[in-house]
């Protein structure tokens, strides 16, 4: 019988994770993913403590939207017994019941369900301590940093559910992909500078980010890079923008906040901005911009075709 080990240890990634996951909050929500062996996989989880996992026939509960999509690209949604408020994708964990808070969970209604491991972003409320308390495990998907962040995962989910071939399978088709999509930028787009607005109080993020570090498969140049040195979510001000003058704006507002280039081009000010004077703001999908799963490969084309089409002659 196989079994994966997740090391249970302190997030690093808590302080940001409300505003990388802004698109999957509602309305009335603040802005919000090591070496294996085939036996093994490394999690973050906020302890020193040890728990294991039979991944032969799993009852998995997913409190992660991104996680889901990561099931789901796998072949392993047979083993999901509940999903939270925000899996949305692929069209059947949308209509998936029951559904469950993944920001506020209630483990009795997680317990009810007899699940053998929850998926987890972040330890709301001392979730793992919690269902420890109850003998059920956790696995904790951090907001990824990095494109080798969000394939760990899929390693980890691949190995949690039995489905190594079709983790395997999924990594090289979102690496193909992104691969293709970067070898049609002749030359690094350097000249090319761009603001990246997470919710239309302005706040932004910067390279270091997994978003950011996206844009720089493609040399763009972050106007939020320098703003606040130590903090990958600043936010920015109307001012700083429009003069910082940015060549393109990427909205990932779109859904949640109902931004469209319309209503950039509305903003008082913003007019004089070279990105809105040569229509190059871009709305994305709230939802692909916020996750690190099998759909990064759409957001990336989406940047490395906004960035074709408007990047200088060479």
């Amino acid at each position: 019988m196989s079994i994966v080990s997740l090391r249970r240890r302190g997030l690093a990634a808590l302080a940001v994770g409300a505003l990388f996951l802004v698109a999957c909050s509602d309305d009335s929500s603040s802005p919000e993913s090591t070496t294996e062996t085939a036996a093994t996989a490394e999690a973050t989880a906020p302890a020193d403590t040890t728990a294991t996992v039979d991944n032969e026939g799993e009852r998995i509960v997913s409190l992660s939207a991104t996680a889901t999509e990561m099931l789901y690209a796998i072949g392993a949604q047979d083993q999901i017994v509940a999903v939270d408020l925000y899996s949305d994708y692929p069209e059947a964990a949308a209509g998936f019941e029951p559904r469950l808070d993944g920001f506020e969970p209630n483990v009795e209604a997680i317990a009810e369900l007899e699940p053998t491991v929850v998926l987890a972003m972040s330890d709301p409320g001392n979730l793992a301590e919690q269902l420890a308390a109850v003998d059920i495990d956790v696995w904790f998907g951090p907001a990824a940093t990095t494109l080798d962040d969000s394939y760990r995962q899929i390693t980890e989910l691949g190995e949690l559910t039995g489905k190594t071939t079709e983790a395997e399978a999924v990594i090289a088709a979102i690496k193909a992909g992104v691969e293709e999509t970067v070898a049609k930028i002749d030359a690094p787009a350097t000249d090319l500078s761009y603001f990246y607005e997470l919710d239309t109080t302005y706040f932004s993020l910067t390279s270091n980010t997994f978003v950011g570090q996206l844009f720089s498969l493609f040399g763009a140049q972050n106007i939020a890079d320098e703003v606040e040195p130590g903090n990958d979510y600043p936010q920015l001000s109307q001012e700083f923008i429009v003069s910082a003058n940015p060549d393109m704006i990427f909205l990932a507002d779109t859904k949640y906040e109902k931004q469209s280039p319309e209503t950039v081009a509305a903003r008082p000010g913003w007019g004089v901005i070279d990105a809105v004077k040569n229509g190059r703001v871009i709305g994305l999908n709230d939802d692909i911009a916020s996750r690190w799963g099998p759909r990064v490969v759409d957001l990336v084309k989406v940047i490395g075709e906004s960035i074709a089409a408007y990047a200088p002659a060479g």
